[in-house]
């Protein structure tokens, strides 16, 4: 490129008066921005294939080398990490419940009994006669459940073996709550002769002599036992069971605990509501019908009659079980917004699970209640929990009810609706399977404890120790 030679001063000072002449510039600007372009586009190529070059050294990981014999399905399970063809990780298998044939005096034998005890005639197959309806029907669910057919049982969450060497578990159906009414109400003079203090003695004789009992102390064993008073007389040789029980109420912390048995629910004895969400056509602001005078902490009802059955909008009724009293009770729970459970004779009873499948909102007056399946059911979202001393203050109850908005009430009715088929003993995937899975969740400890019992030393003691194993006293706490 050529360029001008500058003038000197002297030189542009001669020529001054002389016209001007077309000065070149010192560079030509368009060769060179051309130029200049070319060497930056290759460097940015060399710098960015440095770049690639250096991520692939330090930072590339290698595929795994292909198998022509995998599929695609176990390609997505290793990387969700379930399971690899090298290293499988099994699926939890299903527990496997062996039910004991027991003799027929622990089951028919007691549905025969309590007919007889009403005036029915002995039949020549008692396995045709069917089990009376009562709020303690489920050890009916529980055994019908367990005679059916595997393949009528794929959504169970356990799986039934007729080979006790196959079981995890071994459930003991005897009918220990029917046989505490067969001779219930009876005249005197009128009663069949039947005993239940006999029956339990004989139960008790029999299981504890069994091979499989004997292997692990009866660890492994589910007994139901849902009435409070359902084998009163020999649970302290059964206890090491898990017991499926209402409550806890008539146990002492070394019989019965949150920790290795399960509580379950009443079987309801009201019909279902079946109707809309809203409270248009409940008009009642609070229900209750039931025995007025029990014992025990059971006193609470009559003090909540003497404070509630002057209430113009709350229907308070003594009432014993009927089948004209539980249809009354079904038409006023489904026509009230709030109906009242307070403890009977123990801390539970059946209104409560009658109020849900009802939509009627439960108001619980039991301080030491312990409810079923709360591991998957917050009975916050749809009951009120009102403290005994607080409940009993004249006015108190109404006025806290009349003050729950009517948008409110529908969120409670909402909330009962979804978890109502868990109080249904009749539902494809209601009460029993859920009963069974909480019962499998008790394997692991069960095995803990099996294996616990083997090493420890055996001694008397002067207090009852249940070994971490009390049952849970409710409490409130008190907030600021």
């Amino acid at each position: 490129m050529k360029t001008r030679k500058p003038t000197t001063s002297a030189a542009r000072g001669s020529s001054s008066s002389s016209p001007p002449s077309q000065t070149l510039p010192l560079f030509s600007n368009m060769p060179r921005k051309s130029s200049l372009f070319k060497h930056t586009l290759i460097a940015t190529v060399f710098f960015l294939l440095a770049i690639y070059a250096f991520f692939s050294t330090f930072f590339h990981t290698p595929l795994p080398p292909s198998d022509s014999n995998s599929d695609s399905s176990s390609f997505l399970l290793d990387l969700g990490g379930v399971s690899s063809q090298e290293n499988p990780i099994p699926f939890p298998e299903r527990v496997k419940v062996f039910m004991y044939d027991l003799p027929h005096k622990f089951t028919y034998g007691i549905i025969q009994q309590h007919s007889l005890a009403r005036g029915g005639s002995p039949v020549p197959e008692i396995t045709t006669l069917n089990y009376p309806g009562h709020q303690h029907m489920h050890e009916w669910f529980l055994f019908s459940d367990l005679a059916r057919p595997q393949s009528d049982r794929l959504g169970s969450p356990v799986v039934k073996v007729t080979d006790p060497e196959e079981a995890d578990l071994f459930y003991v159906p005897a009918f220990s709550s029917l046989s505490l009414i067969v001779n219930a109400g009876r005249p005197p003079g009128s009663a069949s002769g039947y005993s239940d203090e006999e029956m339990q003695e004989q139960l008790a004789e029999w299981l504890t002599g069994q091979e499989y009992w004997k292997r692990n102390n009866g660890w492994d064993h589910v007994i139901i036992a849902g009435d409070p008073n359902a084998l009163y007389r020999v649970v302290d040789r059964v206890k090491s069971a898990v017991l499926l029980v209402s409550d806890f109420g008539r146990l002492r912390p070394d019989q019965g605990s949150l920790v290795k048995d399960v509580v379950i629910p009443y079987s309801h004895r009201v019909s279902t509501y079946t109707g809309d969400f809203g409270v248009k056509d409940r008009t009642t602001l609070l229900f209750f019908m039931g025995n007025r005078y029990r014992k025990e902490g059971g006193k609470i009802r009559d003090l909540l009659f003497q404070i509630l059955e002057n209430e113009e909008d709350v229907v308070i009724k003594h009432g014993t079980q009927s089948r004209e009293n539980r249809r009354a009770a079904s038409r006023g729970m489904h026509t009230s917004k709030f109906c009242l459970n307070p403890a009977g004779d123990t801390p539970s009873a059946c209104r409560l699970f009658d109020s849900i499948v009802s939509l009627c909102v439960p108001v619980i007056v039991s301080d030491s209640i312990e409810l079923p399946f709360e591991d998957i059911i917050d009975y916050k979202k749809f009951s009120v929990f009102v403290e005994t001393t607080t409940a009993l203050k004249p006015g108190y109850l109404v006025s806290l009810l009349r003050k729950v908005p009517e948008q409110k009430i529908i969120e409670y009715q909402k909330a009962m609706k979804e978890v109502k088929r868990y109080y249904d003993y009749t539902h494809p995937n209601g009460t029993v399977n859920e009963i069974w899975r909480q019962v499998s969740q008790k394997l692991p400890l069960i095995k803990l404890m099996i294996n616990r019992d083997k090493r420890l030393v055996k001694r008397e003691l002067s207090e009852p120790n249940c070994s971490c194993l009390c049952s849970n006293q409710t409490g409130y706490l008190l907030l600021p």
